[in-house]
């Protein structure tokens, strides 16, 4: 089955390769759509039947993407992403992963030898992270103790411009 892929462009601002190339993330969008609802976040079909409830769900939806393309982007070096996808040739061809992704994905860990992990992987081990309301015997007060990330989710924290220093402040 052949598709064809039409522009009203004209092929010198945008020529087949161009195109393709251009419409190929598109598929992406669906794929989004349907994680944020049922793996990344688990937000079920809802059924709205007003104009801002239904504009609202899309926003909420949109932005929930948005975050997540953000920080898929962001802890691509902790996950089995394709960093450095090749780039060029047959864009109808099927697309290629880099020898370093390949090797990420062989070996189940990163550059430097730390456990490579999914994205679903990596949310689940960020959850484990915890903050505790302490309080002890004959003392009125409780205090709020919160958990010594692992290296991972300390790099986590790096990679999404979080430092411990600050989250600590914001904790007290």
């Amino acid at each position: 089955m052949t598709t064809h892929i039409r522009t009203n462009l004209d092929k010198d601002t945008m020529d087949a390769d161009m195109a393709v190339r251009t419409y190929k993330p598109l598929a992406n969008v669906e794929k989004i759509f349907k994680t944020l609802k049922t793996r990344d976040l688990g937000i079920r079909p809802i059924r709205h039947y007003t104009e801002d409830r239904t504009r609202a769900h899309v926003f909420l939806c949109m932005l929930a993407a948005h975050l997540t393309w953000h920080l898929r982007t962001a802890l691509a070096e902790l996950t089995y992403t394709d960093e450095a996808k090749p780039t060029g040739g047959d864009p109808v061809a099927k697309a290629e992963r880099s020898p370093g992704a390949a090797r990420k994905a062989s070996t189940r860990t990163q550059a430097n030898g730390e456990s490579a992990y999914g994205f679903q992987e990596l949310l689940t081990h960020l959850a484990t992270r915890t903050r505790n309301t302490v309080s002890v015997a004959g003392v009125e007060e409780t205090f709020e103790l919160l958990a010594l990330p692992t290296t991972t989710q300390h790099r986590v924290l790096e990679l999404i411009g979080q430092h411990l220093e600050r989250l600590k402040s914001t904790a007290a």
